[in-house]
């Protein structure tokens, strides 16, 4: 009896045993992948899929998945999917989670990780997460803290990003490095091509987990060349994930200003070679470029730079400033080809630009309006030049104040300094449908001194002038607005002084302008000098163009032809006594802006030689006025003139152009 109960004892503890023994023997963690596929699936909105799965069981457990797949989302290819993963290996703390019920998982390693970054054409992007909680779990698990994880290890990653709307298709190599007393940091190099032209990037920063770290400065170190855009970003972030608390010096370099708008979102213009650095920052939801400097082309500049992502578009404010400019270096700002043939750095292509710029029949920049550009952002830019570059250049600062909201320009104004006065450009240009702008102008010449204008034609003179003008046209470029446009101008000033050699070469009066010349006399006093001139259809009609002088009276009148850039004016000199060697012959003023032709209606080639020469002294003041209109006030002497100019006009008319 007693050897048939202990048989039966034996039985009953050792299937229990042999139970335990077989289902060691043979137990697989692979039987819970399809649960953890199940809800890891359902977190993510894509098919997750794992091929093995070990777990070495202790007080600090480690779990191993193999063979880990995210697939990509529905009208996406199965292959290559969106991630995967050779070996991920994470140490969960198990003693922690039965004492307090946080999950602490003190390291996690990922091996061969490779990362599939897809955006097509239409929109449609693999990259976007959709994370939902369990069922029923929306509320809890939304006030339940997350896993508290400690260092992160990524063993040879890659990641391949091909974004149509970015142009770019690169390879990321992702890797931590080890250090000593700290976390393992995330180093990263980037290779292939952005924006259509290639790049490398290196980045080293600091642990990946530590991002997340408000009370540990996350330190970054990039370099980054796009093309022949090279920039640069080293210094430390307090809170990476929100870009806040920067303390960080970043450098930007290249050979067009206008490369950097695939990197920064900023719609830069066109410039020369260019150089800036300054401090980075991040606050209330913008970037900001705080105490730049550098170079662009000729010029210097300096100041602040913030945009802000927070509305539908970027917003940029700017605060610049220049303590000498070339405003070669600008022409990107109206369409023409910025900097010189000579500018320093230069590639090939803009030294190509450059000559076939100087090729070009046509003065007037015609390089149509980039309006995706120009709707890209809102601007906000105030700009000052101290000092303007350039022998004999008239102007002597720069101040521009403007808006760019929606793609409408508002300029409020742009305003010259000569010598004691301004020259002041406001008004607005606003986006039409066939791609154009329609622009509204109004130009202001407040008491701009005449030597600085006068000197930059290698001529003499005292005084200052005024006056108005307004523009009104629509096109793609600046040639087709002013090619198209309607408007008027005035230009008048009392009193002053001009170069004698001036005004007789202009009516040929040999003698007097050799005795000019020796400095007997070396000026003539200003009567009056004015100039009403109508813009109709793109053409500058001059309805009155009028200088009284001492000695002299000249009277003009003529066309300019925007559409074409054609002149075609007359001028005549009078003197008010007799004088020697004196040919009083009418000059004429044709060819383009770009190439003038002078010469006298009339008479020898000597005489053309005398005409070439004194023209060529005085029509480049005479140019100034269709584009920079003077202010007006009332003058009695410049009526006189005017009327008794009239008055002999009709009396010089031929009888039949009386009669009509």
């Amino acid at each position: 009896m007693a050897g048939r109960r202990s048989k039966r004892w034996l039985l009953w503890l050792g299937a229990p045993l042999l139970a335990v023994a077989l289902l060691v023997a043979f137990w697989s963690w692979d039987w819970f992948i399809p649960l953890i596929e199940a809800r890891a699936s359902a977190a993510v909105g894509r098919p997750v899929h794992i091929e093995h799965l070990h777990v070495k069981l202790g007080r600090v457990s480690t779990v191993t998945a193999e063979g880990l797949r995210v697939g990509n989302p529905s009208g996406f290819p199965d292959d290559p999917p969106f991630a995967e993963v050779g070996r991920a290996t994470a140490q969960v703390d198990v003693g922690a989670f039965l004492r307090s019920r946080e999950v602490v998982i003190p390291s996690v390693e990922l091996d061969r990780p490779v990362v599939n970054v897809i955006g097509r054409d239409d929109g449609s992007r693999n990259y976007e997460l959709n994370f939902a909680a369990p069922a029923g779990e929306g509320a809890e698990a939304s006030k339940a803290s997350g896993p508290h994880i400690g260092a992160l290890r990524i063993n040879d990653g890659k990641a391949r990003v091909v974004i149509a709307w970015l142009r770019s298709d690169f390879e990321v190599d992702v890797k931590t490095q080890d250090r000593d007393g700290q976390e393992p940091a995330l180093v990263a190099e980037a290779r292939g091509t952005y924006a259509g032209q290639p790049i490398e990037a290196q980045m080293i920063g600091g642990a990946i987990l530590n991002l997340r770290d408000e009370r540990e400065p996350w330190p970054v170190d990039l370099h980054l060349r796009n093309g022949d855009t090279s920039f640069a970003l080293k210094g430390t972030l307090r809170e990476p994930l929100k870009l806040r608390g920067a303390d960080l010096r970043v450098e930007f370099a290249g050979k067009d200003m206008a490369d950097l708008v695939p990197l920064t979102g900023v719609p830069f213009p066109k410039t020369p070679p260019f150089r800036l650095e300054g401090r980075a920052d991040y606050a209330d939801g913008r970037v900001r470029l705080l105490d730049a400097a550098g170079k662009v082309g000729r010029s210097d500049i300096g100041g602040s730079l913030t945009v802000s992502t927070a509305g539908s578009r970027p917003d940029v404010t700017a605060d610049l400033r220049s303590r000498s400019v070339d405003l070669a270096d600008l022409g990107g700002l109206i369409g023409a080809q910025p900097g010189r043939a000579n500018t320093p750095g230069q590639t090939p292509q803009q030294r190509a630009a450059q000559a076939r710029t100087a090729a070009n029949p046509k003065l007037l920049p015609n390089t149509p309006v980039n309006m995706p550009r120009l709707t890209a952002a809102n601007v906000h830019l105030r700009y000052r030049a101290e000092r303007i570059q350039g022998k004999g250049m008239p102007f002597d600062s720069l101040n521009v104040e403007t808006d760019i909201v929606d793609g409408t320009v508002s300029l409020h104004p742009v305003s010259f300094g000569i010598g004691q006065g301004r020259l002041t450009v406001a008004g607005m240009l606003t986006p039409q449908e066939d791609g154009g702008l329609r622009a509204k102008i109004e130009v202001e010449l407040r008491r701009a001194d005449l030597s600085r204008l006068l000197g930059a034609a290698g001529a003499g003179g005292a005084g200052t002038l005024g006056g108005v003008a307004r523009l009104e046209g629509s096109g793609k470029s600046l040639s087709e607005i002013l090619g198209r446009g309607n408007g008027e101008a005035t230009v008048v000033t009392v009193g002053g002084n001009i170069s004698s050699f001036l005004v007789d070469l202009s009516g040929l009066q040999f003698g007097n302008a050799l005795l000019s010349a020796l400095g007997i006399p070396a000026r003539e006093g200003i009567e009056c000098l004015i100039g009403d001139f109508a813009l109709q259809r793109g053409t500058l009609r001059s309805r009155t163009l009028l200088l009284d002088t001492d000695a002299h009276i000249v009277t003009g009148g003529g066309t300019l032809d925007f559409g074409r850039e054609q002149l075609d004016l007359r001028l005549r000199t009078d003197a008010k006594r007799p004088t020697i060697a004196s040919l009083p012959t009418p000059i004429r003023i044709g060819g383009t802006l770009k190439n003038p032709a002078i010469q006298p209606e009339l008479g020898e080639a000597a005489a053309r030689a005398g005409a070439a020469v004194g023209l060529g002294l005085l029509f480049p003041p005479l140019a100034l006025l269709p584009t920079i209109q003077l202010g007006v006030g009332e003058n009695s002497q410049c009526e006189t003139l005017q009327a008794a100019g009239e008055r002999r006009r009709r009396q010089q008319a031929p009888e039949g152009a009386k009669q009509r």
